[in-house]
């Protein structure tokens, strides 16, 4: 039985921060499965599928192969207020549950396996852990929970209907007993020293400072499971830096990964979903009638070299592509969608191929931004901006959006003039420089240097 390719794919594909391109090893390309399961990745609240590419990567780079992988696309990914309560365009814990039972289903009879690995990102550990406890547990072997607030990102006795309450019923549930895992699966649990926003002592991470949570930093952690702590990392990297994906293989695997860098593919091939926020929520409900145009462009000027290197329009699945791109290539994505921002998004290159590569429009220009001539935005979807941990420049400087401290902003915002529009616009975070153009805000178009570590 095929998979439902409107919320479950497999997959591959991203860049490298090496310089130059490496031979791909046999190994890499078709190397036997072994003793490690075929793995689910589930990703968190409000996100979707394709914040696992670079684990993807780095697992078809070990060795394993991908269509023994995938991952999850929740269909509205934000928590309900009160999860007992209908909320338009957000999902309860029972809807999540249900949704993972069936993707568990199709990965376990695509790959013939008889038990499977399940590895999520924070909401993502919520769903596996109600699917393992609740239905489900004999069919898997390996839990891995990244940042997942197991005791709540607060526990008190307001909003004991909210999901993340350690307190609520939801919680509460999973957590009772002297284990807090399931007999019969592995649980591993990955969690930071001390930068998770959502596991913290102070509520000023959730809008009330000074008001304590209940919760610690020690709040991921399960009685019952191994228990780890990565170090200075933030709450999505808890589940995409290259240090949790070295815990995720070697718990799975049952042996250290032979390379944490990606190995590159000499021929690379895009595709993905575009997906809408209808009401302004972030959902992966398929848009149709997107058109995803894509561009060589200049490392140094974000300039395009020559025409569109593909094309097309989304059907009703919302589906675009598939691209056949270059694996050193910078690109720009161009993103014209009903009803919504011209989002032009630029990407260091992609060293292997992918079928997440999913794509959201921007965000309605605000108040904020009314009168500006060009509006450029630096993304990281799968991290924080760490200041002073981190080395983030924006336009030659440091962001004055981004707090210091722990890391809090995945997004950081730069207005210009109209004198300035066409000029490029330099983004650095650490080791990855994306270079765009800044296009006119009076056709409605911004443009997003999204990153990809």
């Amino acid at each position: 039985m095929a998979l439902s390719r409107r919320r479950f794919f497999q997959g591959a594909g991203a860049l490298t921060l090496l310089a130059g391109r490496l031979p791909v090893p046999a190994f890499a390309q078709s190397a036997p499965a072994g003793d490690i399961p075929p793995i689910l990745f589930v990703h968190g609240n409000g996100d979707h599928a394709a914040l696992w590419m670079t684990t993807l990567w780095r697992m078809e780079s070990n060795g394993v192969p991908r269509e023994r992988m995938a991952a999850i696309n929740f269909t509205d990914p934000l928590a309900r207020a009160d999860d007992k309560v209908e909320q338009a365009g957000r999902s309860s814990t029972e809807d999540q549950r249900r949704a993972l039972a069936e993707a568990v289903r199709e990965l376990k009879q695509s790959s013939g396996a008889a038990r499977i690995a399940l590895v999520g990102n924070s909401r993502g550990g919520n769903a596996i852990r109600n699917t393992v406890k609740n239905g489900g547990g004999g069919d898997i072997s390996h839990a891995v929970l990244c940042g997942t607030p197991n005791h709540g990102v607060y526990a008190s006795d307001d909003g004991l209907g909210n999901e993340f309450n350690g307190r609520g019923p939801f919680l509460r549930g999973l957590n009772d007993g002297d284990s807090e895992v399931t007999a019969g699966t592995a649980f591993l649990t990955l969690r930071s020293d001390g930068l998770d926003k959502y596991a913290q002592t102070d509520g000023r991470f959730i809008g009330k400072p000074g008001t304590p949570t209940n919760v610690t930093t020690e709040g991921p952690a399960l009685k019952g499971a191994t228990n780890l702590v990565l170090g200075a990392v933030d709450h999505r990297e808890t589940a995409y830096h290259p240090r949790a994906f070295r815990e995720i293989y070697r718990f799975v695997a049952g042996r250290e990964p032979s390379r944490i860098e990606i190995v590159p593919e000499t021929a690379v091939r895009l595709s993905g979903l575009v997906t809408g926020t209808p009401g302004g929520v972030p959902t992966n409900r398929p848009v149709p009638g997107a058109v995803v145009d894509i561009y060589h462009v200049s490392a140094e000027t974000g300039e395009r070299l020559g025409g569109p290197l593909h094309s097309s329009q989304t059907g009703a699945d919302g589906r675009w592509g598939p691209a056949q791109v270059d694996p050193s290539w910078p690109l720009e994505f161009v993103l014209t969608s009903p009803a919504a921002v011209t989002t032009h998004i630029y990407r260091s290159p992609f060293p292997r191929s992918s079928d997440i590569v999913h794509l959201r429009a921007a965000r309605p220009m605000p108040p904020a931004d009314a009168g500006a001539g060009a509006i450029v935005l630096m993304s990281r979807p799968r991290g924080y901006f760490g200041l002073p941990r981190d080395i983030v420049l924006f336009d030659g400087k440091e962001p004055a959006d981004v707090k210091s401290g722990v890391p809090t902003d995945a997004v950081t915002t730069l207005r210009l003039t109209a004198a300035e529009v066409g000029r490029p616009v330099a983004a650095i975070f650490n080791a990855e420089r994306i270079v765009m153009r800044a296009w006119p805000a009076s056709e409605n178009r911004i443009a997003v240097a999204e990153l990809t570590y």
